[in-house]
Protein backbone atom coordinates (compact mmCIF):
# COMPACT_ATOMS: atom_id res chain seq x y z
CA UNK A 1 0.00 0.00 0.00
CA UNK A 2 2.71 2.47 0.93
CA UNK A 3 4.34 1.51 -2.27
CA UNK A 4 1.38 2.38 -4.57
CA UNK A 5 0.97 5.66 -2.71
CA UNK A 6 4.91 6.45 -3.85
CA UNK A 7 4.31 5.88 -6.96
CA UNK A 8 0.92 8.09 -7.40
CA UNK A 9 2.67 10.69 -5.94
CA UNK A 10 5.64 10.33 -8.09
CA UNK A 11 3.29 9.73 -11.51
CA UNK A 12 3.24 13.37 -12.15
CA UNK A 13 7.07 14.02 -12.01
CA UNK A 14 7.12 10.89 -13.87
CA UNK A 15 4.90 11.70 -16.70
CA UNK A 16 7.49 14.76 -17.34
CA UNK A 17 10.90 12.85 -18.09
CA UNK A 18 9.91 12.15 -21.36
CA UNK A 19 8.90 15.39 -22.43
CA UNK A 20 12.03 16.85 -21.03
CA UNK A 21 13.96 14.90 -23.03
CA UNK A 22 12.17 15.33 -26.07
CA UNK A 23 14.18 16.26 -29.13
CA UNK A 24 13.41 19.92 -30.19
CA UNK A 25 11.70 20.82 -33.39
CA UNK A 26 13.99 21.16 -36.21
CA UNK A 27 13.99 25.58 -37.09
CA UNK A 28 13.58 25.72 -40.51
CA UNK A 29 13.17 29.39 -42.30
CA UNK A 30 11.34 29.42 -45.68
CA UNK A 31 11.96 32.27 -47.96
CA UNK A 32 7.66 32.55 -48.35
CA UNK A 33 4.66 30.77 -47.50
CA UNK A 34 4.35 28.51 -50.20
CA UNK A 35 7.53 27.15 -49.09
CA UNK A 36 7.19 27.38 -45.45
CA UNK A 37 3.63 24.74 -46.09
CA UNK A 38 5.77 21.95 -48.57
CA UNK A 39 8.15 21.59 -45.73
CA UNK A 40 5.81 21.39 -42.86
CA UNK A 41 3.65 19.15 -44.73
CA UNK A 42 6.86 17.25 -44.93
CA UNK A 43 8.59 17.36 -41.74
CA UNK A 44 5.12 17.55 -39.61
CA UNK A 45 5.58 17.83 -35.72
CA UNK A 46 9.57 17.33 -36.35
CA UNK A 47 10.10 20.69 -38.05
CA UNK A 48 9.22 24.62 -36.78
CA UNK A 49 9.27 25.85 -39.65
CA UNK A 50 8.74 30.32 -40.43
CA UNK A 51 7.97 32.45 -43.51
CA UNK A 52 10.51 35.35 -44.02
CA UNK A 53 7.54 36.35 -46.64
CA UNK A 54 3.77 35.79 -45.09
CA UNK A 55 0.76 34.78 -46.05
CA UNK A 56 -1.01 37.66 -48.63
CA UNK A 57 2.32 39.77 -48.74
CA UNK A 58 4.31 39.69 -52.74
CA UNK A 59 7.65 38.32 -52.09
CA UNK A 60 8.44 40.55 -55.56
CA UNK A 61 8.96 43.95 -53.97
CA UNK A 62 9.74 42.61 -50.24
CA UNK A 63 12.06 44.77 -47.77
CA UNK A 64 13.77 42.51 -45.47
CA UNK A 65 14.05 43.58 -41.38
CA UNK A 66 16.64 43.08 -39.20
CA UNK A 67 14.55 40.00 -37.65
CA UNK A 68 14.75 38.21 -40.79
CA UNK A 69 18.55 38.02 -40.99
CA UNK A 70 18.29 36.62 -37.01
CA UNK A 71 15.32 34.18 -38.42
CA UNK A 72 18.12 32.92 -40.75
CA UNK A 73 21.15 33.05 -38.80
CA UNK A 74 19.52 31.24 -36.40
CA UNK A 75 17.88 28.36 -38.89
CA UNK A 76 19.18 24.50 -38.91
CA UNK A 77 17.80 24.57 -42.45
CA UNK A 78 16.73 27.70 -44.88
CA UNK A 79 14.31 27.17 -47.92
CA UNK A 80 14.14 28.77 -51.21
CA UNK A 81 13.43 28.82 -54.09
CA UNK A 82 15.89 30.17 -56.30
CA UNK A 83 15.83 31.31 -60.50
CA UNK A 84 15.72 35.03 -59.21
CA UNK A 85 12.71 34.72 -57.28
CA UNK A 86 13.49 36.42 -54.26
CA UNK A 87 16.73 38.62 -55.15
CA UNK A 88 16.65 40.13 -51.58
CA UNK A 89 17.31 36.85 -49.95
CA UNK A 90 20.76 36.73 -51.50
CA UNK A 91 21.61 40.02 -50.05
CA UNK A 92 20.32 38.66 -46.87
CA UNK A 93 21.88 35.56 -46.55
CA UNK A 94 25.45 37.17 -47.03
CA UNK A 95 24.40 39.38 -44.39
CA UNK A 96 23.03 36.86 -41.66
CA UNK A 97 25.66 34.12 -42.54
CA UNK A 98 23.13 31.47 -41.34
CA UNK A 99 24.90 28.51 -39.24
CA UNK A 100 22.59 25.74 -41.15
CA UNK A 101 22.18 24.77 -44.36
CA UNK A 102 20.71 26.15 -47.45
CA UNK A 103 18.66 24.43 -49.85
CA UNK A 104 17.06 25.77 -53.46
CA UNK A 105 13.43 23.70 -53.74
CA UNK A 106 13.46 24.62 -57.67
CA UNK A 107 17.09 22.70 -58.20
CA UNK A 108 16.67 20.12 -61.10
CA UNK A 109 13.99 22.03 -63.04
CA UNK A 110 14.46 23.61 -66.47
CA UNK A 111 12.86 27.27 -65.96
CA UNK A 112 10.64 28.48 -68.53
CA UNK A 113 11.21 31.58 -70.29
CA UNK A 114 8.71 34.60 -69.93
CA UNK A 115 7.53 35.99 -73.35
CA UNK A 116 8.02 39.84 -73.73
CA UNK A 117 11.17 41.85 -73.82
CA UNK A 118 12.63 40.99 -70.50
CA UNK A 119 12.76 37.19 -71.48
CA UNK A 120 13.69 36.38 -67.67
CA UNK A 121 13.44 32.58 -66.31
CA UNK A 122 10.31 32.52 -64.89
CA UNK A 123 10.52 31.43 -61.25
CA UNK A 124 7.19 30.21 -60.47
CA UNK A 125 7.70 26.36 -60.92
CA UNK A 126 5.30 25.46 -57.86
CA UNK A 127 2.12 26.13 -60.25
CA UNK A 128 2.87 23.03 -62.15
CA UNK A 129 1.94 20.23 -59.51
CA UNK A 130 4.37 17.93 -61.69
CA UNK A 131 7.32 20.20 -60.89
CA UNK A 132 5.92 20.29 -57.49
CA UNK A 133 7.72 16.58 -57.01
CA UNK A 134 10.75 18.60 -57.25
CA UNK A 135 10.34 20.99 -54.86
CA UNK A 136 9.29 18.19 -52.49
CA UNK A 137 12.46 15.89 -53.14
CA UNK A 138 14.69 19.21 -52.89
CA UNK A 139 12.92 20.03 -49.34
CA UNK A 140 13.23 15.84 -48.36
CA UNK A 141 16.90 15.67 -48.90
CA UNK A 142 17.37 19.24 -47.51
CA UNK A 143 16.02 17.78 -43.85
CA UNK A 144 17.26 14.83 -43.78
CA UNK A 145 20.66 16.66 -44.34
CA UNK A 146 19.75 19.07 -41.25
CA UNK A 147 18.68 16.46 -39.37
CA UNK A 148 19.90 12.61 -40.05
CA UNK A 149 17.72 11.50 -36.96
CA UNK A 150 14.84 12.61 -38.65
CA UNK A 151 15.46 10.37 -42.23
CA UNK A 152 12.71 7.99 -41.91
CA UNK A 153 9.36 10.74 -40.67
CA UNK A 154 10.67 12.75 -43.80
CA UNK A 155 10.96 9.96 -46.38
CA UNK A 156 7.62 8.96 -45.12
CA UNK A 157 6.46 12.85 -44.95
CA UNK A 158 7.44 13.35 -48.38
CA UNK A 159 6.23 10.20 -49.79
CA UNK A 160 2.72 10.34 -48.52
CA UNK A 161 3.04 14.35 -49.55
CA UNK A 162 3.77 13.40 -53.40
CA UNK A 163 1.27 10.93 -53.54
CA UNK A 164 -1.72 13.49 -52.32
CA UNK A 165 -0.17 16.61 -55.17
CA UNK A 166 -0.07 13.66 -57.95
CA UNK A 167 -3.90 12.96 -57.08
CA UNK A 168 -4.60 16.41 -56.49
CA UNK A 169 -2.82 16.85 -60.20
CA UNK A 170 -5.11 14.31 -62.02
CA UNK A 171 -8.34 16.52 -60.42
CA UNK A 172 -6.92 19.88 -61.82
CA UNK A 173 -6.65 18.21 -65.33
CA UNK A 174 -10.04 16.13 -65.01
CA UNK A 175 -11.66 19.76 -64.10
CA UNK A 176 -9.98 21.75 -66.84
CA UNK A 177 -11.38 19.25 -69.88
CA UNK A 178 -14.56 20.08 -68.60
CA UNK A 179 -13.81 23.37 -70.39
CA UNK A 180 -14.05 23.65 -74.10
CA UNK A 181 -10.60 24.38 -75.42
CA UNK A 182 -11.47 27.80 -77.13
CA UNK A 183 -12.57 28.95 -73.68
CA UNK A 184 -9.49 28.13 -71.86
CA UNK A 185 -8.54 31.82 -71.38
CA UNK A 186 -7.98 33.49 -68.51
CA UNK A 187 -6.88 37.63 -67.64
CA UNK A 188 -4.71 38.16 -64.40
CA UNK A 189 -2.60 40.46 -62.39
CA UNK A 190 0.55 39.71 -63.55
CA UNK A 191 2.36 36.40 -65.15
CA UNK A 192 2.93 34.33 -62.29
CA UNK A 193 0.73 30.95 -63.92
CA UNK A 194 3.00 30.22 -67.07
CA UNK A 195 3.73 27.14 -65.50
CA UNK A 196 0.37 26.63 -65.04
CA UNK A 197 -0.86 27.29 -68.36
CA UNK A 198 2.02 25.23 -69.73
CA UNK A 199 1.30 21.80 -68.03
CA UNK A 200 -2.65 22.26 -67.76
CA UNK A 201 -3.35 24.00 -71.04
CA UNK A 202 -4.63 27.29 -70.32
CA UNK A 203 -3.75 30.62 -71.88
CA UNK A 204 -3.37 33.43 -69.43
CA UNK A 205 -2.53 36.78 -70.69
CA UNK A 206 -1.46 39.91 -68.16
CA UNK A 207 -1.78 43.71 -68.54
CA UNK A 208 1.43 43.69 -65.74
CA UNK A 209 4.10 41.45 -66.98
CA UNK A 210 6.80 39.95 -64.57
CA UNK A 211 7.13 43.15 -62.27
CA UNK A 212 4.23 42.79 -59.90
CA UNK A 213 4.00 46.53 -59.69
CA UNK A 214 5.01 47.06 -63.00
CA UNK A 215 2.77 50.11 -65.04
CA UNK A 216 1.25 48.55 -68.47
CA UNK A 217 0.89 51.41 -71.02
CA UNK A 218 -2.11 52.85 -72.12
CA UNK A 219 -1.66 51.04 -75.87
CA UNK A 220 -1.16 47.55 -73.57
CA UNK A 221 -4.12 48.03 -72.00
CA UNK A 222 -6.51 48.94 -75.03
CA UNK A 223 -5.39 46.10 -77.00
CA UNK A 224 -5.81 43.47 -74.05
CA UNK A 225 -9.04 44.57 -73.44
CA UNK A 226 -10.13 44.93 -76.95
CA UNK A 227 -8.98 41.23 -77.29
CA UNK A 228 -11.34 40.30 -73.68
CA UNK A 229 -14.14 42.11 -76.05
CA UNK A 230 -13.39 39.78 -78.86
CA UNK A 231 -12.70 36.90 -77.74
CA UNK A 232 -15.69 37.07 -74.82
CA UNK A 233 -12.83 35.92 -72.03
CA UNK A 234 -15.16 36.12 -68.73
CA UNK A 235 -12.70 35.20 -67.00
CA UNK A 236 -10.96 37.95 -65.24
CA UNK A 237 -9.22 37.15 -61.72
CA UNK A 238 -7.64 39.42 -58.90
CA UNK A 239 -4.61 38.42 -57.99
CA UNK A 240 -4.01 38.08 -53.85
CA UNK A 241 -0.66 39.88 -52.91
CA UNK A 242 -1.37 42.32 -56.38
CA UNK A 243 -2.61 45.53 -56.43
CA UNK A 244 -6.06 45.77 -58.18
CA UNK A 245 -6.61 48.51 -59.86
CA UNK A 246 -5.80 48.05 -63.08
CA UNK A 247 -7.81 44.57 -63.31
CA UNK A 248 -10.37 46.52 -61.88
CA UNK A 249 -10.16 49.27 -64.36
CA UNK A 250 -9.71 46.85 -67.48
CA UNK A 251 -12.94 44.61 -66.31
CA UNK A 252 -14.87 48.19 -66.30
CA UNK A 253 -13.59 49.11 -69.30
CA UNK A 254 -13.92 46.12 -71.23
CA UNK A 255 -18.24 45.90 -69.32
CA UNK A 256 -17.02 42.17 -67.58
CA UNK A 257 -17.06 41.78 -63.73
CA UNK A 258 -13.80 40.21 -61.58
CA UNK A 259 -14.39 36.95 -61.01
CA UNK A 260 -12.31 36.33 -57.80
CA UNK A 261 -9.18 36.29 -56.34
CA UNK A 262 -6.34 33.40 -57.22
CA UNK A 263 -3.62 33.05 -54.77
CA UNK A 264 -0.55 33.10 -57.14
CA UNK A 265 3.10 34.30 -54.96
CA UNK A 266 1.24 33.95 -51.33
CA UNK A 267 -0.93 31.74 -49.48
CA UNK A 268 -4.06 33.21 -47.29
CA UNK A 269 -4.38 33.50 -43.88
CA UNK A 270 -5.05 30.46 -42.20
CA UNK A 271 -8.54 31.61 -42.07
CA UNK A 272 -8.71 31.97 -45.55
CA UNK A 273 -9.59 29.34 -48.50
CA UNK A 274 -5.78 29.30 -49.14
CA UNK A 275 -3.77 28.71 -46.66
CA UNK A 276 -2.09 25.63 -47.91
CA UNK A 277 -0.56 24.72 -50.98
CA UNK A 278 -2.80 21.97 -51.30
CA UNK A 279 -5.78 24.38 -50.75
CA UNK A 280 -4.51 27.21 -52.85
CA UNK A 281 -4.96 24.89 -55.66
CA UNK A 282 -8.30 23.33 -55.19
CA UNK A 283 -9.39 27.08 -54.53
CA UNK A 284 -7.99 28.20 -58.03
CA UNK A 285 -9.17 25.68 -60.15
CA UNK A 286 -12.50 26.26 -58.55
CA UNK A 287 -12.94 29.63 -59.05
CA UNK A 288 -11.40 29.59 -62.98
CA UNK A 289 -13.12 26.62 -64.35
CA UNK A 290 -16.81 28.19 -64.13
CA UNK A 291 -15.51 31.21 -65.19
CA UNK A 292 -13.90 29.99 -68.17
CA UNK A 293 -17.23 28.38 -69.17
CA UNK A 294 -18.92 32.00 -69.11
CA UNK A 295 -20.78 30.74 -65.33
CA UNK A 296 -22.44 33.59 -64.21
CA UNK A 297 -20.57 33.89 -60.75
Amino acid sequence: MLMQRRLLLAAPFLAVIPRAHAQAPLAVTASFSILADMTRQIGGARVSVSAIVGPDVDSHGFQARPSDASALRDAALVVRNGIGFEPWLDRLLGASRPRGLVVTASEGIAPRTIAGARRAPDPHGWQDLGRAATYVANIETGLIAADPSGAGVYREGASAYRARLAALDAWVRGEIATVPEARRKIITSHDALGYFAEAYGVTFLAPQRMAAHGEPSAAALGALIRQARAERISAIFLENAGSPAILERLAREAGMAVRGRLYADALSAASGPAATYEAMFRHNVTLMVPAMRGNAG
